[in-house]
């Protein structure tokens, strides 16, 4: 799956994979319904299909093309069958993301499916027409079809189009997708367009890969918190209690050690569990802002550089990353990050105050070790990019404090565990679309600030890379000639004062043991369990079934 699109065979394969896997689930659905159900006008009351982003959305027509040509359907009944049983999830404010298949490659894999697309589009067009009489702008907005040099099929139209229910996956992303995305689809249909945040799976993420910490949560709250997860608010009357935060961090610590060995293992340096460990493991993009982070590391490094008797705790800043295949300033950045870990870790002018393990192959298995030891959580996406993200949760499970920006679920972190046990920084989602209004222009940040002005440059020269030179350059000329597009710069500076934040509050250990346990604490409403009973609630409505 995945392959690299940028090349027409690239996209003809991700294309017919997408068709497969569709074509294949739809027949499985539809074999096993037939075993107890012949009368297609109860298929939704039986059946619920949740696209799950835009990759399965062919899933509308093909479901109509059976309906049309194999059961001989009339075109209306057979779209309020499709209707009722489709509901679409977005996962992505970036209109990049949202595919898009140009009509001479719909034509050439999926003719019949594009005939389909077509009358769909007209009757949608017709909607449009009845209820903004005239108006083309809106019929080019809503449009199943983009116009231009090349016509493109939009995927995501035909999601919302096609479906009984649209959700995000946290309260900011699903206002966000009706003011952003969808505008015309959510005056058309306002009833269709919901929020459901993401939630993660306790069992998984601390009951399976955090055993001694799961046993002190039993040993003080019970027995029933993997399926109740909410019960870990009973731990909020611990946090103050001395004893309670020494064996507390002491599992902490215990973890610490372990994921060392790994690191040590993996990226061959050695590193002291007593540090802080700064945790960022997530997708590589540029929205996600792995660079925002490199900026502040080498501004410490300079620092060191400049007085290594420099007061700060010492700190590895632990990374774990993919980048899609042809995906080309993504791979910089990770090369930037490995580059500059490689002159960090063997430079013995700092003492090891700082180091960074960039380790190779992230996968849950490395997940499941990284998680239980993080003390720090990077979630620092430009607002309004980050759909929810969910190992903000995974690590504020397991007693990692968030350091973020006002972004997808963190948010609903922050509402959860409280503002004094987050450290919150940057521009706002309203902020952001009011500089990008004025015309942000990044060189007036690297102008006035020094020290982002120095580390910009460096990163951006050979000394890091001196036998491959010239290989860092994209990222200097993307934060800089490039416009920027995801704020680095307008951000760096909240963002090393948030950082200095996190510093002077793990000295404090009394204070930062209260701020683990309080996030372990609060964040039951994270739960998938929650998560998909408003699924089901709202969406499906499948009656519950006892388990015996």
């Amino acid at each position: 799956l995945y392959p690299n699109d940028k090349t027409e065979n690239g996209k003809e394969l991700r294309l017919v994979q997408q068709y497969f896997f569709v074509s294949c689930s739809l027949r499985d659905i539809i074999r096993r319904w037939r075993q107890n159900n012949g009368n297609w006008d109860h298929f939704p009351d039986q059946v619920a299909i949740q696209l799950n982003d835009t990759h399965p959305a062919v899933a509308v027509a093909e479901l109509m093309r059976i309906l049309l040509d194999e059961e001989r359907l009339e075109w209306d009944r057979a779209w309020g069958i499709v209707n009722r049983t489709m509901a679409y999830t977005n996962h992505t404010l970036l209109p990049e993301a949202l595919e898009r298949w140009s009509v001479p490659l719909f034509e050439r894999v999926l003719p019949r499916h594009l005939q389909i697309i077509y009358e769909i589009n007209q009757r949608l067009m017709d909607t449009v027409e009845q209820k903004w009489p005239g108006d083309v702008e809106k019929k080019r907005q809503a449009s199943l079809i983009e116009e231009g040099g090349t016509k493109m099929v939009r995927m995501a139209n035909l999601a919302v189009y096609g479906s009984h229910s649209v959700n995000g996956v946290a309260a900011i992303h699903s206002k966000l997708i009706t003011r952003l995305l969808f505008p015309e689809f959510a005056e058309l249909f306002p009833g269709r367009f919901n929020n459901k945040t993401n939630g993660i799976t306790p069992r998984r993420w601390l009951l399976a890969c955090n055993r001694p910490l799961a046993r002190l949560i039993t040993e003080k709250v019970g027995p029933e918190w993997p399926r109740k997860l909410d019960q870990l608010r009973g731990l909020e009357k611990w946090a103050d209690d001395p004893e309670f935060q020494k064996q507390f961090m002491e599992i902490k610590h215990a973890n610490k050690v372990a994921l060392t060995k790994l690191i040590e293992k993996e990226c061959g340096i050695t590193v002291d569990p007593n540090a802080i460990f700064d945790v960022q493991i997530k997708r590589l993009h540029e929205y996600k802002r792995q660079h925002l982070n490199l900026l502040h590391i080498l501004a410490l490094y300079r620092r060191l550089l400049q007085n290594p008797d420099l007061d700060i705790h010492p700190r590895v800043f632990i990374f774990g990353a993919k980048a899609a295949p042809g995906y080309e300033l993504a791979k910089i950045i990770i090369k930037a990050i490995n580059s500059a870990a490689r002159a960090i870790n063997n430079d013995t002018r700092i003492n090891g105050k700082i180091k960074i393990a960039f380790l190779p192959n992230y996968r849950v298995s490395q997940a499941e070790v990284i998680i239980p030891a993080a003390d720090v959580s990077e979630q620092i996406s430009t607002a309004g990019k980050e759909a929810s993200g969910t190992g903000n949760m995974k690590l504020a499970l397991n007693g990692a404090v968030t350091i973020g920006t006002l972004d997808g679920a963190n948010i609903e972190i922050r509402e959860e565990v409280g503002d004094e046990n987050i450290f919150i920084f940057g521009l706002t989602v309203e902020e952001v679309q009011a500089l990008q209004a004025r015309g942000y222009n990044p060189w007036d940040y690297y102008y006035r600030n020094e020290e982002l002005r120095a580390v910009v440059d460096w990163i951006g020269s050979d000394y890091f890379v001196r036998d491959e030179p010239g290989v860092l350059q994209p990222l200097r000329y993307s934060l800089l000639d490039g416009g920027d597009p995801f704020l680095v710069l307008a951000d760096f500076e909240a963002y090393c004062a948030a950082q200095q934040r996190v510093d002077e509050a793990y000295r404090d250990k009394a204070r930062w043991a209260k701020m683990a346990i309080l996030n372990t604490a609060r964040v039951g409403k994270f739960s998938s369990d929650r998560t998909i009973t408003d699924y089901n609630t709202d969406i499906w409505k499948l009656p519950k079934i006892e388990v015996q």
